[in-house]
């Protein structure tokens, strides 16, 4: 049920952001808009696409997905909110480097995640998140924070990428704890549907210009 809940709430956050698309469309956040319509694309190739055509889904998400949505979110907040592009370069690098010993040394791992990826992919989220959090109590329009976009943009990522990280890094560990592993993930379902929610929120009441 949860499940579904997320999944739906991706669909209602891409369909939201197209609604809002004319207002922004001459504005970088034009790519937000696609960037979640491609993820709800995926998921649902993810959801359904295995009874059409014979997907691979771990390499589908670890090689695809995943990756696309860490560089996006790089991009988002060090060359757009930041204005640091080089850090979205060397941080996009690093991501990218990091396959190479995945690849090398932990093939024999490798069941639903790759921990080691997404480990490091969110630790530099992680950097890129508490920069953002400290540009927004730094700003001088502080009061009017609900009207930042990036404000509720933050707040989701720091939910669900931050908030699940343990999940993910210690998911074949966590397996042998049903009842762990069971809090967890109803815990990840649930914090996915916050953020696709804060998404929305961030097209509906954001006002920034830029």
């Amino acid at each position: 049920m949860a499940q579904e809940g997320m999944f739906w709430m991706l669909g209602l956050s891409s369909v939201i952001s197209v609604l809002y698309y004319n207002r922004i469309k001459n504005q970088y956040w034009r790519y937000f808009v696609y960037y979640l319509v491609f993820i709800f694309l995926a998921e649902a190739i993810g959801k359904w696409g295995t009874s059409i055509v014979d997907l691979n889904k771990i390499g589908f998400y670890n090689y695809i997905v995943i990756p696309i949505e860490f560089i996006f979110f790089y991009w988002l907040y060090a060359a757009k909110s930041l204005n640091k592009p080089k850090l979205f370069i060397g941080l996009s690098l690093l991501y990218v480097i990091s396959f190479i010993p995945s690849e090398l040394f932990f093939t024999s791992a490798r069941k639903v995640m790759y921990s080691l990826n997404y480990t490091l992919g969110c630790l530099m989220l992680m950097i890129l998140v508490v920069m953002e959090y400290y540009k927004q109590i730094n700003s001088s329009n502080i009061l009017d924070f609900d009207k930042n976009r990036m404000f509720y943009i933050n707040l989701g990522v720091t939910l669900f990428y931050i908030g699940t990280l343990p999940f993910w890094t210690f998911f074949e560990l966590l397996k042998s704890y049903r009842e762990i592993y069971n809090i967890y993930y109803a815990t990840f379902l649930v914090l996915g549907v916050v953020m696709y929610l804060l998404f929305s929120i961030s097209f509906i009441w954001g006002r920034q210009s830029s």
